[in-house]
C-alpha cells in the first residue's frame, strides 16, 4: 500500500456504545521490543477513543513512567502510584488516579517504584492476578482501560495480559521488530491457556512507518502475509509531532488537531472500535 493509499483508506464512524455493557473493555498495549511506539499509541488511541464518546482509563504499568509523563504527569512527585495499589491492601484506585486536560480521559500514573513490584509479587499468592483484582473496582466507571505494558514479558506484562480482555500489538516496520513477535504470540497463547481464556488479539500496528522505503513496505508485507487481517488497515507514519506532543504534555488530537498524526490515530479508534464491540 503506497503512501497516498493509505490516505484513501475509509474507516467507517462508530457507533455509540453499547448502554448494556457495564464495565471497561480492558486492551493490553503490548510488545517487549521498547521503542515501537507503545507509549505513544496508547495515549493518543485514548485520546482518539475520547472523542468517540468513550470514557478512557490509561494504566501507566512501566517503570520508566513514559505514559505519565507524557500526560503532564510529574512521575516524580507522586504521592502515590499503581505500585501502591498492587502492593498495599486496602488502597483505593480513584486517590491515585488522576484526570488530564481532555475531559474524559484518565490516567493511573507509575514511577520507578513498579520496578521494586516485579521482585515482590513473585512470593505473592496468585501472583499473576494482583493487577485483575485492583482493577475490578474501577472497570464501571469506564468504557475503556489501556494498558501501557513494560518492554519485556515479565511478570509485569503477564499480569497485564491476564486482566486483559483484547491485545494491541504496536510493531514498528523493520526487519529486527518482526523476532519478537513470535515469542509475543507465544506468549499471549500461553496466558490464554493457563490464565485468561477470554484474551484475544485485537490487531498489530505497523507504527514508525514510511512507505517510501522498500524495507518498510516489505516488513508490513510480511507482517499482513503472517496475520491477515489482524493487521490493521491504519498505519502509523512516522513525524516530529509525536515527540513534540510528549514535551507538551498531552495528545497528538488536541496539540496538532489537524495534523496526519492525528487523523491516525482517529482511524486506529475506529478499527479497536469495530473489532472490539464491547467498546
Amino acid at each position: 500500500m503506497g503512501s497516498d493509499e493509505l490516505d484513501d483508506v475509509v474507516i467507517p464512524e462508530p457507533g455509540p456504545r453499547d448502554p448494556a455493557q457495564t464495565e471497561a473493555f480492558v486492551i493490553a498495549m503490548c510488545n517487549q521490543k521498547g521503542g515501537v511506539g507503545k507509549t505513544t499509541t496508547a495515549i493518543n488511541l485514548g485520546a482518539a477513543l475520547v472523542e468517540y464518546g468513550r470514557r478512557v482509563l490509561l494504566v501507566d504499568f512501566d517503570p520508566q513512567g513514559s505514559l505519565s509523563v507524557g500526560l503532564g504527569v510529574n512521575s516524580h512527585a507522586l504521592d502515590s502510584s499503581i505500585y501502591d495499589l498492587l502492593m498495599t491492601r486496602g488502597t483505593n484506585p480513584h486517590d491515585i488516579i488522576q484526570s488530564t486536560k481532555l475531559l474524559g480521559l484518565d490516567v493511573l500514573p507509575a514511577n520507578i517504584d513498579l520496578s521494586a513490584a516485579e521482585v515482590q509479587l513473585v512470593s505473592e499468592v496468585a501472583r499473576e492476578h494482583t493487577l485483575t483484582r485492583v482493577m475490578e473496582p474501577i472497570k464501571k466507571d469506564y468504557d475503556i482501560v489501556i494498558i501501557d505494558c513494560a518492554p519485556s514479558l515479565g511478570l509485569l506484562t503477564v499480569n497485564a495480559l491476564t486482566s486483559a480482555d483484547g491485545v494491541l500489538i504496536p510493531l514498528e516496520a523493520e526487519f529486527f521488530a518482526l523476532r519478537g513477535v513470535a515469542m509475543l504470540t507465544d506468549t499471549i497463547a500461553k496466558v490464554q491457556d493457563r490464565l485468561n481464556p477470554k484474551l484475544e488479539l485485537i490487531g498489530i500496528l505497523p507504527t514508525m512507518y514510511d512507505a517510501r522505503t522498500l524495507h518498510n513496505r516489505e516488513v508490513v508485507e510480511r507482517v499482513e502475509e503472517a496475520f491477515g487481517d489482524k493487521v490493521f488497515l491504519t498505519k502509523i507514519r512516522r513525524t516530529v509531532k509525536f515527540p513534540e506532543t510528549t514535551v507538551a504534555g498531552e495528545p497528538i488530537t488536541t496539540y496538532a488537531s489537524s495534523s496526519p498524526g492525528a487523523t491516525q490515530y482517529r482511524n486506529l479508534a475506529k478499527e479497536v472500535l469495530s473489532r472490539c464491540p464491547a467498546a
